[in-house]
């Protein structure tokens, strides 16, 4: 097997291994160095991550009642909120057994989550729950991946991959759109071509269920799921493959919130151990956009609109760099 390595123009891992990002560098260790989690090292970098640089800043601005800004904003005051900050703190390996992060994690469940079906809503209450009129896809797929990164797999996750499971659906342009609760409500989440935002947020969260531990609905919905992408080359027109889906899909981000990228697909696709021979242009195109240090750069970023910045736009990106070096290991090992 030929070192992954050997698709870079350059080896960036010391950089990665610079202290100033304490997240980046402890993955760098655990994913890239493949470090036990035992390693004196990566329990200081882990230990680092609550006490300096973006998680404790973001922590510093949480409300008492677990939330950031108005509590009935927690989606729609993007990016600043609730919903916002657990998606950025679970990507960044904050400690999901702090007080603080599961105070917002029993926040987000009491007024996002619809209780009949356990789908998210991006309306609601602490008394009733999510509005079921609101529940849509990358709402929950978003929050299922978040409360799972944190820890959190109580029977209210489990509902909510439930909702997953039963609701997520894969249509392509094919056919009648489908009928009936949630399809009714948001036309640009279903119609007759589903949103690729709320299928590849589904798979993300279904991801961070061990192989073991994935029921056979799981199981099912992964598939379906991972198949849509591959007819669609990853980030192509499924009837047209000459096009792109989405040209923004070029540009890449962190983090991508409720939107995504060629990059965070192939990391999707990837992590489920998928390697076809129809994702390889998406492939390429990952490794044409690094620089001649190996560094892929910062295209898109919400930085303005978070609590707390994150990185530079249009500079070399640790966590896109990051995130492609994963795709690129993760790739080498499933061919070998």
């Amino acid at each position: 097997m030929a070192d992954w390595k050997s698709a870079l123009n350059a080896d960036p891992t010391d950089w990665l291994l610079e202290k100033d990002n304490p997240s980046v560098l402890y993955f760098t260790m655990v994913d890239l160095l493949d470090m036990p989690e035992n390693n004196p090292d990566v329990q200081q970098a882990r230990q680092a991550i609550m006490e300096s640089g973006v998680v404790p800043r973001i922590l510093a601005k949480q409300e008492e009642g677990g939330n950031w800004e108005s509590p009935h904003r927690f989606y729609t005051g993007k990016y600043r909120s609730t919903v916002w900050q657990l998606i950025i703190l679970a990507e960044l390996a904050a400690d999901g057994s702090d007080e603080r992060i599961q105070k917002a994690c029993d926040f987000i469940l009491e007024i996002s989550q619809d209780r009949n079906s356990g789908g998210f809503s991006t309306r609601g209450s602490i008394k009733d729950g999510g509005d079921p009129s609101r529940v849509i896809p990358c709402l929950t797929g978003n929050m299922i991946w978040s409360l799972i990164r944190l820890g959190c797999r109580d029977a209210r996750v489990e509902h909510g991959i439930e909702w997953i499971t039963h609701y997520q659906r894969f249509d392509d342009a094919e056919g009648k759109p489908p009928k009936g609760w949630p399809y009714d409500n948001h036309e640009r989440c279903w119609g007759r071509h589903t949103c690729a935002m709320g299928i590849i947020k589904a798979l993300k969260a279904l991801a961070e269920i061990p192989p073991d531990k994935r029921s056979p609905e799981v199981t099912a919905t992964i598939e379906n799921g991972v198949e849509y992408f591959l007819r669609h080359h990853v980030h192509k027109r499924s009837h047209n493959l000459n096009r792109v889906c989405k040209p923004e899909w070029r540009r890449f981000g962190f983090p991508r919130m409720w939107h995504t990228d060629t990059l965070e697909i192939l990391r999707v696709l990837t992590r489920l151990g998928y390697h076809d021979p129809r994702m390889q242009e998406a492939i390429d195109l990952v490794i044409s956009k690094q620089d001649d240090q190996g560094r892929w750069t910062l295209d898109d970023t919400f930085n303005g609109s978070f609590q707390v910045d994150i990185e530079v736009k249009g500079q070399p990106s640790k966590w896109v760099t990051l995130n492609a070096l994963r795709v690129l290991k993760r790739l080498n090992e499933l061919s070998g």
